[in-house]
């Protein structure tokens, strides 16, 4: 039998033995009905192993308008990519599921006998969708935009392709975002373009015998990044552990002009995938651009050209709709999408995408929900990649149930992950009642572990639950199990 499921099988057995006095520690409240229930969760959530830990736990039944448990609901809690389900909530409320980003390329300058006399101007306002996570080809659309503007006529430009606009003013960061994570794909920057969702990947082959150079190829645009290469290949003997000693390729940035120099060795004959996000997302959009309209036969001169020339439209890129989009978010937790969502709702409310004003808009949103903000709500940023977020258990039961009651929760379920299926939690919850049945938003930053969504019971109840979980000094699989167990007990129950 596999370890967690004779782990969760071992819990259920201890906890259904308990004696039913069980009295909640100090500074818990437990409630309900269901007498063995408060007895499971309490007795793994006080285990000598949490003494240290801050749990919030909140699991209603709606419909009946019952509290089946409650520990701490009303405290805040850094929700880590929880802080989504707040950011996916408002979008599909305030957009609807039909929203499209549309990304514009125009001429600026005259065009006559193929030739664009000026710029060929790239207007965004923040389309997540241009990359392989969404198009498995990032350069899938970028190459339709270039046989868009070929079939147009152009083949040559005397100037260059340059970004336009400012539609998302301030920081490409997340506010409080950690400096240690800003070369990391999950920290990529965001702006008004963002391709690839802000990064790159370096596909590095070693060579044939210890000292070959490495070849490296650029994906999915070739020219972005520039990369200077000095790793080199080395002797590969022994197995899985020996390729992982011989691999120490290294992406490291030149301050001044941003190229990236890959050092290190790599195995003979070995592969790797090093990620590298992208300096100046707007750049790097431009770049791409240029790459697919190099790719179609299209010139560029480089010459300066006139800024004020008349703008005409040449081609439209239209993203896949909000309901698609969602999906992108919330089942792998993709933060760079989820930033992008938080600056549009304040871009489409308010004529800039400011994240001031995103996150006003998220208040406002969630509290006309319910939500006591800011005594259990403290929005920051739109991912949860600050440590500067905090919500309480309450607050997101209440904002699940809102998404319950509207004619767009069909999909918002769906684009939540699923239990032993998809997303951040198909490997978890495997083989008990709550595979293929619990729909959650998972959350995971250092010390923070959540997961909160919809459960459907043994008779066709579904309960909205919330567990957060800060402070824990064990290892994260622990946490991770406890939110579990309780997740597979609310399956397996029947409240009829």
């Amino acid at each position: 039998m596999p370890k967690f499921r004779a782990a969760l099988l071992s819990v259920l057995v201890v906890a259904c033995h308990q004696p039913a006095a069980v009295a909640p520690r100090p500074g818990s409240i437990s409630t309900g009905r269901d007498a063995s229930l408060r007895v499971f969760i309490d007795s793994m959530t006080d285990a000598p192993e949490f003494s240290n830990a801050h749990w919030g736990i909140l699991i209603v039944d709606p419909e009946r308008g019952d509290t089946l448990y409650s520990r701490n609901a009303g405290k805040l809690f850094m929700p880590a990519s929880n802080m989504k389900i707040l950011t996916s909530a408002t979008a599909i409320t305030q957009l609807g599921p039909d929203y499209k980003y549309r990304t514009t390329f125009a001429a600026r300058g005259q065009v006559a006998s193929g030739t664009l006399s000026g710029d060929l101007v790239v207007i965004g306002r923040g389309d997540p969708s241009v990359s392989d996570h969404m198009m498995r080809d990032a350069m899938l659309p970028l190459r339709a935009v270039a046989d868009s503007i070929v079939a147009r006529g152009i083949h040559h430009v005397t100037g260059r392709v340059v970004a336009a606009g400012d539609h998302f003013p301030g920081s490409e960061l997340g506010f409080g975002w950690s400096y240690d994570d800003f070369e990391d794909s999950y920290s990529a920057p965001v702006d008004e373009l963002l391709f690839n969702e802000g990064f790159s990947e370096l596909h590095v082959r070693a060579g044939e015998r210890p000292g070959d150079p490495v070849t490296v190829v650029v994906r999915p645009a070739h020219s972005v990044p520039r990369v200077r290469v000095s790793a080199t290949t080395v002797s590969l003997a022994g197995g899985d552990s020996a390729r992982r000693r011989a691999n120490t390729l290294v992406a490291r940035k030149d301050s001044t002009t941003w190229d990236v120099t890959l050092t290190g060795t790599l195995g003979v004959r070995d592969t790797a995938v090093v990620e590298v996000t992208h300096h100046n997302v707007d750049d790097a959009y431009v770049a791409a651009v240029r790459e697919a309209l190099s790719d179609r036969g299209v010139s560029f001169d480089d010459q300066p050209t006139d800024t004020l020339a008349r703008v005409d439209t040449l081609a439209t890129l239209t993203s896949p709709p909000l309901s698609e989009i969602l999906k992108a978010l919330m089942k792998p937790s993709q933060n760079q999408i989820a930033e992008m969502l938080f600056r549009t709702l304040a871009l489409e409310k308010t004529g800039a995408g400011r994240p001031d004003s995103a996150r006003a808009i998220v208040e406002r949103q969630i509290a006309s929900w319910g939500a006591a903000v800011p005594a259990e709500a403290i929005v920051r940023d739109g991912s949860g990649l600050a440590r500067y977020d905090y919500i309480s258990p309450q607050t997101v039961v209440r904002i699940l149930d809102a998404m319950r009651k509207a004619p767009t929760f069909s999909v918002y379920y769906d684009a939540l992950p699923i239990a032993g299926v998809d997303g951040t939690i198909r490997n978890r919850m495997k083989g008990t009642p709550a595979e293929g049945n619990v729909h959650a938003k998972t959350g995971s930053v250092a010390q923070s572990r959540s997961l909160s969504g919809y459960v459907t019971t043994g008779d066709r109840h579904m309960l909205i639950f919330s567990f957060l979980s800060n402070n824990w000094t064990v290892p994260t699989r622990s946490v991770e199990r406890v939110q579990d167990a309780i997740a597979a007990r609310l399956a397996a129950m029947r409240l009829r």
